[in-house]
């Protein structure tokens, strides 16, 4: 069993910023790519940001710039540092891996989420 659990979100004024965090737990044996993803009220669900197993990150283009997304694999831990936040980036933000569990089966797995806010 693996769980992916968010932390980090809340209510931030148009221009603050919020460092959200999801830690992976379970049977793991390693974790490739880490995603965040994000979906609004009404919208779809969007990638955010990506980075693989390596430190290689890449961003959808209206977050570039602004996020940054990293990880700590001792930690089977992934960040997104949000800044300069806008009332458009209010979302339930998702964290996403693709895990290699002790029994070598691999996973894709989601986390329930972490409410980010941005109004003033």
């Amino acid at each position: 069993q693996v769980q992916l659990v968010e932390s980090g979100g809340g209510l931030v004024q148009p221009g603050g910023s919020l460092r959200l965090s999801c830690v992976a737990s379970g049977s793991i044996f390693t974790i490739g790519d880490m995603n965040w993803y994000r979906q609004a009220p009404g919208k779809q669900r969007e990638l955010v940001a990506t980075i693989t197993q390596t430190g290689n990150t890449n961003y959808a283009d209206s977050m570039k710039g602004r996020f940054t997304i990293s990880r700590e694999n001792a930690k089977n831990t992934v960040y997104l540092q949000m800044s300069s936040l806008k009332p458009e980036d209010t979302a339930v933000y998702l964290c996403n891996a693709d895990i290699l569990q002790t029994n070598f089966l691999r996973i894709n797995c989601w986390g329930q989420g972490t409410q980010v806010t941005v109004s003033s």
